[in-house]
């Protein structure tokens, strides 16, 4: 590439890395973590350091890649570039059919939890997961026809979800009144956790997902051999900074005991405390537009991928799939197809999470499970090229962790669903091998 295309420096790139991988996950996932972790703060702390940890060497092993191609695209690109086009091809059916959808589904729903929350509306999951619905559908729309808007309101929300994440974390800095009662004991004895919080890598995984995609800018950053390996140490460590602050500052404020009684409902409840009646609604309005943002881009992605590989003869009918309406400048069938899939992972949420399948998880963490384990081969592709061999064997350690931890989050039904998510990926595999 031209060195005048190489446009991006070391903040740029670090704000990037930021910017995509703190996400909505941290404000329904905490709780979980700390959940998993028996009530230990300190399992819990750790269990976030692994993240960081999964995230700094998986960033610098993709980086290696990205540094050798200037094709864009990112993981679809380097899965082309150096392993095989079927490889390619399985990965992006892959992320069409369960990563994207399952991730979009299941903030949505979120979403839906925040606005029950916000508008004093029943907290059933029927009407959850129906304002959820809503949120995906507008958001489809919104991004099919105005590509402005939705790169507007994804820049605001971008701002949104960072003040409530460092507000909480400099107010419990300086706390100092004592911290809630339950009114229930809800805290597991650590001794009883034992391995037992392991499966927090799940709901962990998700609140750091999305890292990959910085990867992709590789090629247009000045000097990157050099400087994207600081930007993707730097990026994760202060990704790790933020969280923390959050996560300590709530238990500053109200305890863990109280985070383990009321889960998602204490940031709602913090903001009571901390600035009166009206504080709940203020810092639940922030949280939902955050989260929004995050439904937002996901959409954005998603009507873009069954184009982009149908230009590649990836899917069957791609002739039709990659034809684009030249006033909105995307392809209408690759948006239908991106809403379908959706309305279907979403009926899939609603029944895992009405009969209590995923003991409380949700269907998008095993999809980011399976990714995992797809890095895995782009790991060992740069452990055969490169001289240094530690950085990728770190990587791959740290997927296998993840991994276990989600097999141990959901034991009877998280084998099922990986088998699910590899079957979509030998598919996406043979069809191109066949065509």
């Amino acid at each position: 590439m031209e060195k005048s295309n190489r446009h991006y420096g070391l903040g740029t790139a670090v704000s990037m890395i930021v910017g995509i991988c703190v996400g909505s996950g941290i404000f329904f996932k905490a709780d979980d973590i700390l959940g998993y972790a028996g009530g230990n703060v300190g399992l819990s702390v750790l269990v976030f350091s692994i993240g960081a940890f999964c995230v700094i060497f998986g960033n610098i092993t993709l980086s290696q890649l990205a540094a050798r191609t200037d094709r864009s695209g990112g993981v679809i690109a380097y899965f082309e570039e150096f392993i095989s086009k079927k490889a390619a091809a399985g990965f992006g059916w892959f992320q069409i059919f369960a990563y994207y959808p399952s991730i979009a589904v299941v903030v949505s729903w979120v979403a839906g939890i925040y606005t029950t929350m916000l508008l004093c509306l029943p907290s059933t999951l029927e009407w959850q997961v129906g304002i959820g619905l809503f949120y995906l559908s507008f958001f489809f729309f919104l991004n099919y026809f105005s590509l402005k808007l939705g790169g507007q309101f994804q820049n605001i929300s971008t701002i949104m979800k960072l003040i409530p994440l460092i507000g909480i974390g400099l107010i419990g800095l300086f706390w100092k009144a004592p911290v809630l009662v339950p009114t229930e004991n809800l805290v597991v004895p650590v001794n009883q956790v034992g391995w037992g919080w392991l499966a927090a890598l799940a709901p962990m995984a998700f609140s750091f997902d999305g890292w990959v995609i910085s990867t992709s800018i590789t090629h247009e950053v000045r000097n990157a051999k050099r400087t994207m390996p600081i930007a993707l140490t730097i990026g994760p460590l202060i990704v790790l900074g933020v969280y923390l602050a959050y996560f300590l500052g709530m238990i500053a404020i109200v305890g863990p005991e109280y985070i383990l009684e009321h889960q998602d409902n204490t940031i709602y409840n913090i903001g009571q405390i901390l600035f009166g009646e009206r504080g709940g609604t203020l810092i639940l309005s922030f949280i939902l537009i955050a989260v929004l943002g995050v439904v937002n881009g996901l959409v954005l992605g998603a009507i873009r991928l069954p184009q982009s590989l149908a230009e590649k003869g990836m899917l069957p009918y791609s002739s039709k799939i990659k034809i684009i309406d030249k006033k909105t400048q995307l392809s209408p069938c690759a948006t239908f197809i991106s809403i379908i899939i959706a309305f279907l992972w979403m009926a899939l949420h609603y029944l895992t999470q009405k009969f209590q399948i995923l003991s409380g998880g949700d269907v998008s963490e095993i999809a980011i499970v399976f990714s995992y384990i797809t890095y895995v081969i782009l790991y060992l592709k740069v452990f055969q090229l490169n001289k240094n061999k530690m950085i990728p064997v770190l990587a791959i350690i740290g997927s296998i962790i993840i991994v276990v931890g989600g097999i141990i989050s959901n034991p009877t039904f998280a084998p099922f669903f990986l088998f699910a998510c590899s079957l979509i990926f030998l598919s996406g595999y043979t069809y191109f091998k066949k065509t």
